[in-house]
C-alpha cells in the first residue's frame, strides 16, 4: 500500500504541479485583497478536489455518456489556457480591471479566477483528470482506492498552501517585479496551452 500511495503521490504531483500553479496563481490575483485571494484558493481547490474525486469514481462513465474524448477535453482545455497566456502577457487583465475600477466607486470587483482557470483546467485539468481515472481503473478494491485519493487530498493540501504564500511573496517582491515575472508566467502559461492541444491532437490521430 506504501508504495502504491509513493506511486500515484508522485503522478499526482508531477501533474498538478502545486509549485507551478501558485506563480500563475499570484499573478492572477495580483490586484485581489489578501482575504479575497485567500477565499479564491480554498475555492479553488475545493472545487477542483469535487472534479477529481467524481472523475476518479464516475470518470469514464461520465464521458463516454456524454460522447467526450479525452483527446477533446485537453484541445479544449489548451485552447481556454491560452487565451488566459494572452491577457496574462498584454496585460488586458489589468486593463479590464482599471476600467472597471473607473465605474465603481467604492472597493472594484475583482474578478473571480478560483474555478476557471484555477480549478479547472490549472488543477482539475485533462492531465490530472486522467490520471486519477488511470490510477483507479488499475487498482480495483476499497483500500486501494482509498489510498490513491489520500495521495490526491495531500498533493491538493500542498497546492492549496502554495497557493496561499504565492500572494505574499510577490508582493514582497514589488509591482514592477511582478509585472516581469507575471508577462514570463503568461508566455509559460502559453507553451503549457499548446502543449494540451498538441498532445490531444495526437491522441486523436493516433
Amino acid at each position: 500500500m506504501i508504495e502504491l500511495f509513493v506511486s500515484a503521490f508522485i503522478t499526482f504531483f508531477v501533474v498538478i504541479d502545486p509549485l507551478g500553479c501558485a506563480p500563475i496563481y499570484a499573478g492572477l490575483t495580483a490586484t485581489a485583497t489578501p482575504i479575497h485571494a485567500r477565499a479564491m484558493a480554498m475555492r479553488a481547490v475545493l472545487v477542483a478536489a469535487a472534479i477529481l474525486i467524481v472523475f476518479a469514481l464516475f470518470g469514464e462513465n461520465l464521458l463516454h455518456g456524454l460522447g467526450i474524448s479525452l483527446a477533446s477535453f485537453r484541445i479544449a482545455g489548451g485552447i481556454m489556457l491560452f487565451l488566459i497566456a494572452l491577457e496574462m502577457v498584454f496585460e488586458k487583465r489589468t486593463e479590464r480591471r482599471e476600467d472597471r475600477a473607473a465605474k465603481v466607486a467604492a472597493t472594484p470587483e475583482v474578478e473571480d479566477v478560483s474555478i476557471f482557470p484555477m480549478a479547472m483546467p490549472m488543477i482539475a485539468g485533462p492531465g490530472s483528470i486522467a490520471s486519477v481515472m488511470l490510477l483507479m481503473s488499475r487498482n480495483e478494491g476499497i483500500e486501494r482506492s482509498l489510498v490513491i485519493l489520500g495521495a490526491l487530498a495531500t498533493i491538493l493540501l500542498l497546492t492549496l498552501t502554495a497557493l496561499l504564500a504565492a500572494g505574499p511573496l510577490m508582493r514582497v517582491l514589488g509591482a514592477k517585479i511582478e509585472a516581469v515575472v507575471t508577462r514570463i508566467l503568461g508566455v509559460l502559461l502559453a507553451a503549457l496551452a499548446v502543449q494540451f492541444v498538441i498532445d490531444g491532437v495526437k491522441i486523436s490521430l493516433g
